[in-house]
């Protein structure tokens, strides 16, 4: 065995792994989203995670990976490789074309799941499968193709290592263009606007979901050197573990002295927002700035949420705090603190603005294409359920079974569904 087949062979097992562990960070998305969520709606979380996994990969295989990673068209899109067909000679990786498309397959999920948080408890399911097809055929793919696959932000010469802009906020823009659209929860806002709060119905299970992402996290960001003799991947992988912690440990504190309580569900967002807020600059930061980035993060993602509830736009996992206000700090974050062109560094304003207009560009893309695409889907299915699909939840209603069949909520539906039974019977 020759030293270019070994090296194959370890980057290959070494992308291959970090891959799975993307792959699992959908586990931590069913359980973080399903404890968020009322029991009546747990199996609905977790069926549209299967959706997302089974329609994303067969969509990215057929078209989005072309469009994403095929010979550029005017730095818009790719024009190749689809169904991994085709001229894709350019790319230049380490690894082989099928195990970087394994890779690529596990990003492009994890950027739908983003926006089913958003419009958790109230999205037609039928309505969210067609988006599904639309978000991993054309959205993300030719987002990524501008920054990731060669085309014109990428020759501007922005940085996103891991995604904060590409994956995060623009996930997280086209999650609050749903969220708007499909309107809040049935009681979610009073008439005065205040916010009748709808409590987790299982925060450990909510809690183990973000420690399965918090996991995988280490395989999105180390992984992404798609190397595993990069020197990087040891700094890569204490930035992330830092700016997790630092984002955490900023919600805890501040809810702790703001309103007297560590609030659970506050520090579980701000330790995802610390990792999404390092995913841009994870290769090119060093500690104390990922410290600084992840405790900022969790701030934003707390101001984000009051952002919102003042607006009365409802997001019942935190999707657009947690992804779009982080992956906006820290996709700004890499041109103030990279040691190479950073602000603070002594590299000037250059790469600050080219982080700017990149980042307004996928944003828009995200938000407008979302509200374009769900506009024509309701034209085939209402994007929204029924009020009786709501009062009795999406797992009874989109797919016959309960998640916890001793459940308040099944129970209050059995003694319903007796007494209309009994008033039938005797009519």
């Amino acid at each position: 065995m020759s030293v270019n087949e070994l090296s194959l062979g370890i980057n290959t097992t070494w992308v291959v792994l970090t891959a799975a562990m993307i792959l699992l960070m959908e586990g931590g998305f069913a359980l973080l989203e399903a404890g968020f969520v009322r029991y009546k709606n747990s199996v609905n979380i977790i069926m549209k995670v299967f959706a997302d996994i089974t329609i994303g990969t067969l969509c990215f295989y057929l078209i989005g990976f072309g469009l994403m990673y095929g010979d550029d068209l005017g730095g818009v899109v790719g024009k190749s490789g689809f169904a991994l067909s085709g001229n894709l000679s350019h790319l230049d990786i380490p690894i082989g074309l099928e195990t970087f498309w394994l890779f690529q397959c596990a990003f492009v999920i994890a950027v739908i799941s983003i926006v089913s948080g958003a419009v958790a408890e109230r999205i037609n399911f039928r309505a969210y499968l067609l988006y599904a097809i639309l978000m991993t055929t054309f959205i993300y793919p030719i987002a990524g193709h501008w920054i990731w696959g060669g085309g014109w932000i990428s020759k501007l010469g922005m940085l996103d290592f891991a995604g904060s802009a590409v994956i995060h906020a623009l996930g997280g823009f086209s999650a609050l263009a749903a969220a708007i659209m499909i309107g809040p929860r049935k009681g979610k806002f009073t008439q005065n606007g205040i916010s009748s709060v709808s409590l987790p119905s299982n925060l450990p299970l909510a809690s183990v979901g973000a420690f399965l992402l918090w996991f995988g996290w280490f395989g999105f960001n180390a992984g992404s050197t798609l190397s595993a003799t990069d020197v990087r991947i040891g700094h890569i992988a204490i930035v992330t573990m830092l700016s997790a912690a630092a984002g955490g440990a900023a919600t805890l504190f501040y809810t702790l002295f703001r309103y007297n309580r560590s609030d659970a569900p506050s520090v579980i967002n701000g330790s995802l927002a610390g990792l999404v807020g390092i995913t841009a600059g994870c290769a090119f930061v060093n500690t104390p700035s990922a410290i600084f980035i992840g405790a900022v993060s969790g701030l934003l993602m707390m101001a984000a949420t009051n952002w919102l509830e003042a607006r009365q736009i409802d997001d019942p996992v935190g999707a657009f705090p947690v992804h779009a206000a982080s992956g906006i700090w820290g996709t700004l974050a890499v041109g103030l603190f990279s040691t190479d062109g950073g602000v603070f560094t002594g590299g000037g304003w250059t790469l600050l603005g080219v982080q700017l207009l990149g980042l307004m560009a996928l944003c828009a893309w995200g938000f407008v294409t979302t509200w374009i695409g769900l506009k024509v889907i309701s034209l085939v299915v209402p994007l929204r359920s029924t009020e009786e699909e709501e009062e009795v939840g999406l797992d009874i209603s989109y797919h016959g079974i309960m998640a916890a069949h001793q459940a308040p909520e099944f129970i209050e539906y059995e003694n319903y569904y007796a007494e209309v039974k009994e008033k039938a019977t005797d009519s």
